[in-house]
């Protein structure tokens, strides 16, 4: 067990399969030393525990678990690419979407859902940049996708 699922097992969590793409994508792509993941819906057991907009169907409390769910995912589509987690160098850019009622501006703190998790796990290398954009739909009437590029060690 890498470092990295060593330490999603002491808070409690675990690496999930590879979310399905919905459509015509790939989970995961490697260029040079980054991987760019699709964007990664909170798809648990091949399917979303909640659909809905944030600050109407889906709280906000809920959207942050949802966001830590896709963080996740993303984990999984880069270990797919790359085998082992720790060879993640870098979390460069986080793009978190947030389908959002249309009064909710707290599409950040949704989105911290993700960065906090990358940031626990990964440690100074879950440091990152970030978007956090609230939309109007998202695929599947899902709450919150969430993409990721990493820098990893060269192969």
């Amino acid at each position: 067990m890498s470092k990295v699922e060593q330490k999603l097992a002491e808070l409690g969590l675990t690496l999930p399969p590879v979310a399905a793409p919905v459509a015509a994508y790939v989970p995961a792509l490697r260029t040079g030393d980054l991987v760019f993941t699709s964007g990664q819906l909170p798809v648990v057991g091949g399917k979303l525990p909640t659909t809905g907009k944030v600050g109407a169907e889906v709280s906000p409390e809920e959207a942050k678990e949802l966001a830590q769910i896709c963080a996740l995912n993303a984990l999984a589509a880069v270990k797919s690419v790359v085998g082992d987690l720790d060879l993640v160098e870098q979390v460069v850019k986080v793009v978190g979407f947030v389908a959002a009622a249309s009064d909710f501006i707290a599409v950040p703190a949704v989105v911290n859902g993700a960065s906090e998790l990358l940031g626990s796990v990964l440690g100074d290398a879950g440091t990152h940049a970030r978007s956090a954009v609230g939309v109007a739909v998202l695929p599947l009437d899902a709450p919150v996708e969430v993409e990721i590029v990493v820098r990893v060690k060269a192969a």
